[in-house]
């Protein structure tokens, strides 16, 4: 036997304690979907085997030429850990010695290919790689007889003959989160690191914003995060609604035999591991055509398809009676109405039941010496109900603690005489909602000790999940049933038999038929076996739902129950609160100002958020006035687009706007 000449002991200790307790097995930040990438793809020079903080000097912490397209110069933390800590470059990607690679298209004989190579800091040295802006002809060539290219990590004129390699793009030297950043190129070091950190920081709002003006690659980090919902395949929405998308599968996508239905079940005000709320939302319409690789739904900070970690204001660099002194931010008081920047938030709250030298805790809706009004959010078990409002103080799960024998008060002692021992002899240990917070119960989990009797609160639960999975099951069973019968009525309409007749057969006679062509009678064979199979994994998987749901739970010695509450607070903007733009260009709210003196437009318009003119020249983020005169343009367009739709002009009028739009473009380009 395997266990006689291996010890696995040894092994499984190791993989314990590396994901247990090694400093380089993190709990993942899970703020925004950005957060989420940027902590997969970190590089490190501590932990065991590395370096100490204290003894990593200038060297190790500089940017280095084999940086170049393999580690980010800019994204790395601003204290102790700089350059010690730092985030793969975008298209970095590492090899099977375990070395960095990054990406370089090859040219031969001086034209440019598609051809893609992938080098490591010791290939690229025998090189020369010119840059990925370099002007190229039609044909691939380079215009220019002179080249700025890199050898050995020297940059220098190159004649054009000479180049072996290309950069693949601009953003190769920089990670995710900075690439994110636009006019990067325009923005100080300083202000660019502070630009990409920050934004791994920024919270969900309740309707995300696309960003006016972007970088191109906000939908690849959202669809490669995994917080949206991306078809695998092609097909035709059948049915949506907030929580499933069904589509039927294009039929030269299909499997033979397979019912021809995807479902994508989403995911519904769950809690990330920093209490942020992960909620999908879908973005397709019954009867609507979707490729592979579409978004079907936005998650967290996502809108349709595109990441989106803040808001598109309108923002005035002026001085406003010093409230805007020392980067304080001023913003006025419409942002907080629209809920532009209020965010949701879950935190789990939980009360553990015990089983004490004294005796076992128990949950329960008696308590001593609470009235009335306090347990009035409880029900028999002395749980909160779902969907209850509730703010500081007020009693979330009832809990009594036996307590030892101690000198009775002539009060206590009165009481005993009235009410009998009860009264004393347990104290109130409740569960209650911290200060300060306010919100809804969203969710209620009660985990029962294997072998303690279950009470009503519990029963209740289980019974509901019971029967929300027998339905989801059920009805994701119909979908693909539904789905196969009408292939096996679409092959045998194929088959000469009338659509009156189709109509009357159920499902067994269907599948019954006997057919002349041998490979349509291999198709009906090859459905009816599906359907078996289906049917029988259905059954499975509703089997090991409900064992699943109906056993006891594992819990720590001396634990008898668990109840876990989820409260969602709802957090709008206030002073004292940091904003940030993408270009390191962070303040604090001073104040909320009414929308009546804010300043205002030439067109009347106010603005939303009140900036200091001198935050700029001095950190020389220019970035951000770029920024603002672009977005500025965009909204122009926008605006005008929307005035026409309104007119409800001609087609051909809208295209020659967009037209005119584009060779501005294109102009300002060359």
């Amino acid at each position: 036997m395997p266990q006689d000449l291996i010890n696995a002991k040894p092994i499984s200790a190791a993989v314990k304690e590396f994901f247990g307790s090694s400093q380089l097995s993190q709990f993942m930040d899970q703020n925004n979907p950005l957060s989420e990438v940027t902590h997969k793809r970190r590089i490190s020079a501590l932990g065991p085997g590395g370096l100490t903080r204290e003894r990593a000097g200038f060297e190790v912490r500089d940017v280095h030429a084999t940086h170049y397209g393999r580690l980010c110069p800019i994204e790395t933390p601003e204290g102790p850990n700089i350059g010690l800590i730092n985030s793969l470059s975008a298209f970095a990607q590492c090899n099977p010695y375990g070395f960095l690679e990054t990406p370089y298209r090859k040219v031969i004989d001086g034209k440019v290919t598609e051809e893609i190579d992938y080098l490591s800091a010791i290939e690229e040295g025998q090189y020369v790689i010119a840059q990925a802006n370099a002007a190229l002809n039609e044909d691939g060539s380079f215009a220019d007889e002179l080249i700025t290219a890199r050898q050995k990590g020297e940059s220098g004129l190159h004649p054009r003959d000479h180049v072996q390699y290309m950069d693949v793009a601009t953003n190769q030297v920089v990670s995710v989160a900075a690439s994110l950043i636009p006019f990067l190129e325009h923005d100080d070091a300083n202000r660019a690191l502070m630009g990409a950190n920050m934004q791994r920081q920024a919270v969900p709002t309740l309707r995300a914003d696309k960003p006016l003006v972007g970088t191109g690659i906000e939908r690849n980090v959202a669809v490669d995060s995994g917080v949206t919902a991306v078809a695998k395949r092609g097909g035709m929405v059948q049915s949506v609604d907030a929580s499933r998308i069904v589509i039927k599968v294009n039929e030269d996508e299909l499997v033979p035999g397979e019912a021809g239905i995807d479902i994508y079940n989403l995911t519904k005000y769950t809690r990330s591991n920093q209490n942020t709320c992960i909620n999908q939302r879908p973005t397709v319409m019954p009867g609507e055509p979707v490729a592979r690789g579409d978004v079907l739904a936005d998650g967290p900070s996502t809108d349709l398809g595109e990441l989106a970690l803040g808001q598109n204001m309108r923002i005035a660099f002026m001085p406003w009676n010093g409230y805007n002194f020392e980067d304080s931010i001023l913003v006025s008081e419409r942002v907080v109405q629209e809920d532009r920047l209020t965010t949701i938030h879950i935190q789990e709250l939980s009360c553990v039941a015990r089983d004490t030298k004294l005796g076992a805790e128990e949950i329960t809706a008696d308590i001593p010496n609470v009235g009335e009004a306090a347990l009035s959010k409880l029900d028999e078990s002395g749980i909160v109900y779902i969907g209850a409002e509730v703010k500081g103080g007020d009693i979330l799960v009832g809990k009594v603690t036996p307590k030892g024998e101690t000198q009775l008060t002539p009060e206590e002692k009165l009481l005993r005489a009235i009410f009998g021992e009860k009264a004393s002899d347990v104290k109130d240990s409740s569960l209650r909602v911290p200060n300060s917070v306010s919100g809804t119960i969203i969710d209620v989990q009660v985990f029962t000790r294997d072998g303690v009797e279950k009470d009503k609160r519990a029963l209740e639960i289980e019974e509901m999940q019971l029967k929300e999975a027998k339905k989801d099951i059920t009805e994701e069973f119909q979908i693909l049933e539904g789905g196969l019968l009408a292939r096996v009525r679409t092959l045998l309409l194929a088959a000469g038999y009338s659509e009156d007749k189709l109509l009357t057969m159920d499902r067994e006679k269907l599948f019954g038929q006997t057919l002349d062509d041998e490979g349509q009678q291999n198709q009906l064979e090859q459905l009816a076996e599906q359907y078996d199979e289906l049917k029988a994994e259905f059954d499975k998987k509703f089997e090991t739902k409900r064992r699943k749901i109906t056993q006891g739970d594992d819990l720590a010695p001396g634990v008898l129950k668990i109840v876990k509450v989820y409260l969602a607070v709802k957090r709008r903007i206030q002073p004292g609160d940091k904003m940030a733009g993408r270009h390191g260009n962070k303040g604090v709210i001073s104040k909320i100002n009414p929308v009546e003196d804010m300043p205002y437009d030439e067109k009347g318009q106010t603005v939303d958020i009140v900036l200091n003119p001198l935050g700029v020249p001095s950190r020389m983020n220019i970035g951000q006035i770029l920024e603002t005169h672009l977005g500025l343009a965009a909204k122009g367009i926008g605006d005008k687009i929307n005035e026409m739709l309104k007119q409800q002009r001609e087609l051909h009028e809208f295209r020659n706007f967009l037209q005119k739009v584009y060779d501005l473009a294109k102009r300002a380009r060359t």
